[in-house]
């Protein structure tokens, strides 16, 4: 069996192929989420959903269970090695998907997703472990840039995609895929990549040292306060996820045609991030990541009142324009605001880790879901999401600097 192989008897990776593994464990996160965004309201008329915004939880869902599954698969990697946590989380994303690909009512659909969300987290988690297990300093970051690399193009093409499934097969062709690349990268890695946490280094399973993390986070405001920061941007990134399809395809119309204008968007929070990695050489993250903030708090109220004199309907081309500054300011957070979250935590990194990404999920699940609930059929409920959390954003980042 391909899961009880012995270390001694895997062969040890080469550098290319431990990129190339890691990067397509770590991208299942991104496809579940883009690749499904064309899909969404063909599914809900499957699946006998009356109000169109109840579709949008297809994409909520898997958010929760993801940030549920962070504080769960650190420590217990660290405590059976990282290969088992892996068969976990594998099994029960691969159990979700079969779920999903069934489903003909809507909360079977959402228990799928939320099953594919708590598994796909313990390959994202963990391989970041195997990784830090390999390597250490700059060889370690030039890995990461090399897998993060993923992370700019599978936006770009994963609603491609999805709109290709959904013209040849229809929505649960997607599913199919999924489970497809779920079972392909599980027997990849169970084939070649061998256990890199020695069982001396490993350390025992204990809900009381998790607990034990989230208070010392709670009591370090510098922590908490970037942790709520970075939960508060990426809950309007998540407002625009839980839209985009409702926004594109049926306020403008454009059909087929959105997966090429949401891949011109990723594209600029792609940009964002490479820029970021020079910006941080000659300025400070914070100085970065207020500028970041005041820039879209103004761009969003000033586009607001522009939507507001189109009735919610602005031309699409402002439209792009907007989305497309902001989120450039938005690619420089998501580079810095997990940093700076961290800062602080030295001694507790790896808990501390899944801590500060839980926790900042939870916040941008919440704050998401009632921007996307709130969609009314313009883009009023988004723009406004936008300027109330940078807003909110900017106060919980200076009370953190403090």
């Amino acid at each position: 069996m391909i899961c009880f192989l012995k270390k001694s008897e895997i062969p040890e990776l080469g550098f290319a192929e431990f990129i190339s593994l890691t990067a397509m464990m770590m991208s299942l996160v991104a496809l579940s989420i883009d690749t499904m965004l064309p899909a969404l309201s063909e599914i809900g008329r499957d699946l006998g959903v009356v109000d169109t915004n109840s579709s949008q939880l297809i994409i909520s869902l898997f958010f929760l269970g993801m940030a549920s599954g962070q504080l769960l698969y650190g420590p217990l990697s660290d405590n059976s090695g990282r290969k088992k946590a892996i068969y976990l989380g594998y099994g029960l994303f691969i159990t979700g998907c079969v779920l999903s690909l069934i489903a003909t009512t809507l909360p079977v659909m959402l228990a799928g997703r939320l099953l594919q969300g708590f598994g796909a987290a313990g390959p994202r988690i963990v391989s970041v472990a195997i990784v830090r297990d390999r390597y250490e300093g700059s060889a370690m970051a030039r890995v990461m840039s090399f897998v993060m690399t993923v992370f700019i193009i599978v936006p770009i093409i994963a609603p491609t995609l999805g709109q290709g499934m959904l013209f040849l097969a229809g929505w649960r062709a997607i599913f199919a895929s999924f489970l497809i690349l779920a079972l392909l990268t599980l027997v990849w890695f169970a084939l070649r990549q061998p256990e890199t946490l020695l069982e001396q280094k490993r350390v025992p399973f204990s809900f009381k040292q998790i607990i034990s993390t989230m208070m010392m986070i709670f009591r370090n405001r510098s922590a908490i306060g970037y942790t709520v920061t970075s939960g508060l941007v990426f809950g309007f990134f998540l407002g625009y996820l839980n839209s985009a399809q409702q926004i594109f395809q049926e306020l403008y119309a454009l059909g087929a045609a959105f997966p090429y204008y949401f891949a011109f968007l990723a594209l600029s929070i792609g940009g964002a991030s490479l820029s970021n990695a020079r910006f941080v050489l000659r300025h400070a993250m914070q100085l970065l990541s207020k500028r970041a903030l005041i820039s879209i708090s103004v761009l969003s109220a000033g586009y607001f009142l522009l939507a507001l004199g189109n009735h919610g309907h602005p031309p699409l081309w402002t439209l792009m324009a907007y989305l497309f500054a902001t989120f450039f300011g938005t690619g420089i957070l998501f580079g810095n605001l997990n940093a700076l979250a961290m800062e602080s935590l030295g001694k507790i990194a790896g808990i501390g880790a899944g801590v500060v990404g839980s926790l900042s999920t939870f916040i941008s699940l919440i704050a998401g879901t009632i921007i996307g609930q709130c969609y009314n059929g313009t883009v009023m409920p988004l723009i406004a999401g936008f300027f109330m959390l940078s807003l909110a954003s900017l106060a919980a980042m200076r009370w953190a600097d403090k």
